[in-house]
């Protein structure tokens, strides 16, 4: 038998903030690495697994224009890019 149990979660306002913010990260890797694949396809290219995605994820955080995600955990990334792999194929 498997027991679960009910857990009710009371965030204070910075907590929501913060819920909110990783949202928006695993949001944007995922439409990323979905916008990503299609390109690649439309290319003619292969399907592109998690690793090389995340690869290529790692290279874009060095940008300026994309240092704001290293604010963030790498595994808000990592799974909504996983996820999104899987969706894709």
């Amino acid at each position: 038998m498997i027991k679960t149990y009910k857990v009710m979660l009371l965030p204070n306002n910075k907590q929501k903030t913060k819920l909110k913010e990783c949202a928006g990260v695993a949001r944007w890797a995922y439409n990323w690495a979905l916008a990503t694949e299609q390109e690649n396809y439309n290319n003619g290219g292969k399907f592109l697994n998690d690793r090389e995605l995340r690869k290529r994820l790692t290279e874009l955080k060095k940008t300026k224009e994309y240092s704001w995600l290293n604010d963030y955990s790498n595994n808000i990334t990592k799974q909504a890019i996983k996820d999104a792999c899987l969706a894709y194929k």
